[in-house]
């Protein structure tokens, strides 16, 4: 069974039952679901600037526990320095680099809804839901 590194988008959608979260599910079913550390981080940070009680913090943490998290890891480190130093004329977020480079030193593709964010990363495979 291959892994999968989700995005947090991917995660938020799967949360809330978007309407996105039906379109990828074709790429989810039949694989283990991973998410960085980062994906972590991204949703505590928006869970507490939307000011969640203690009962929607606690469905949070249900949620995650769904998921294998990946810790940071020096092998991480060296890959988001990377990602970092390559994209520097192309600038990539301090969240989505260390995400990519999670699922590149785990050789695994990556879920996301924004693309472009993640482009021209070496190593980095995409998998994305393409809109009619």
């Amino acid at each position: 069974m291959a892994v999968r590194v989700l995005d947090t988008n991917i995660v938020s959608y799967l949360m809330k039952s978007h309407s996105l979260a039906d379109a990828y599910s074709p790429h989810l079913e039949g694989h283990t679901l991973a998410i960085s550390f980062m994906t972590v981080g991204e949703l505590y940070e928006g869970a507490y600037r939307a000011q969640w009680g203690r009962r929607k913090l606690a469905r949070l943490a249900s949620s995650l526990r769904g998921y294998v998290v990946i810790p940071s890891s020096p092998e991480i480190c060296r890959c988001w320095g990377r990602v970092r130093a390559d994209r520097a004329m192309q600038p990539i977020s301090i969240d989505d680099a260390w995400i990519a480079a999670t699922a590149i030193v785990h050789s695994c593709s990556l879920v996301t809804h924004n693309p472009h964010d993640f482009h021209g990363i070496d190593g980095l495979d995409i998998i994305t839901h393409q809109q009619p």
